[in-house]
Formats: C-alpha cells, sequence, structure tokens
C-alpha cells in the first residue's frame, strides 16, 4: 500500500496510501489505550466495591494509570487532527480543490485560486 493513492472519498479526491496508513495506526493506538481503560475500570470497581483497605490503596495507582492512558489518548487525537490539517493546508496550498468535512459527515468541495 505504500505510496499508493486512494481515490473515491469524494469526487475523485486522492489521499495517499502513507497518509491512510498513519492515521490508521493511530485509530489503533487509541482502540487499544480504551479498551485497556476498559480493564481498568473494571478493576477500579471491583476493588471499590470489595471495601478492602489494600485494593483501595491500590486503585490510586489504577486511577494514575487511567489519567495517563486518557491524557495519551488526547495527545494522539490532537496529533491526529494537526496531521489532517496540515495535509489539508498542503493541498490546498498546491491551488488543487480541496474536500471539507462537514459536521453530517460529507465532503463539500471547494476550489482554491492560486494567486
Amino acid at each position: 500500500m505504500e505510496g499508493d493513492t486512494f481515490s473515491g472519498i469524494s469526487n475523485g479526491t486522492q489521499v495517499d496510501g502513507r497518509i491512510l496508513q498513519s492515521f490508521q495506526n493511530s485509530f489503533v493506538q487509541v482502540q487499544d489505550i480504551l479498551d485497556q481503560n476498559r480493564l481498568l475500570i473494571n478493576e477500579i470497581n471491583q476493588n471499590h466495591e470489595s471495601k478492602i483497605p489494600d485494593n483501595l490503596s491500590r486503585n490510586v495507582g489504577l486511577i494514575r494509570e487511567l489519567n495517563n492512558n486518557i491524557r495519551r489518548v488526547v495527545d494522539l487525537y490532537a496529533d491526529l487532527s494537526s496531521s489532517f490539517t496540515n495535509k489539508s493546508l498542503e493541498a490546498s496550498s498546491e491551488g488543487d480543490s480541496t474536500g471539507t468535512l462537514k459536521s453530517d459527515g460529507k465532503i463539500s468541495q471547494k476550489r482554491v485560486r492560486s494567486r
């Protein structure tokens, strides 16, 4: 897939396969962290319900780990957003027609004029 372009997002818009791979890798990382968070939350809940002092003490560390994981997810999404913005700006600076993702999930096409 490296170096390939993916055509067909909307109206022939092309996206470099490496970009798609990068986005996919980031989303996989996010999903892995979210899966880990689900397990942490389950353990935290079990420890809380047990009311055993050692288990309650352990929750302090588990909650810290959960908070760190949430920070990592936020950072990954920020990186994705930045990458997406940079790629959009690069495409628009080349005078190509660029697709803007609207809130309803559809892409509107804009023609950028070069001066």
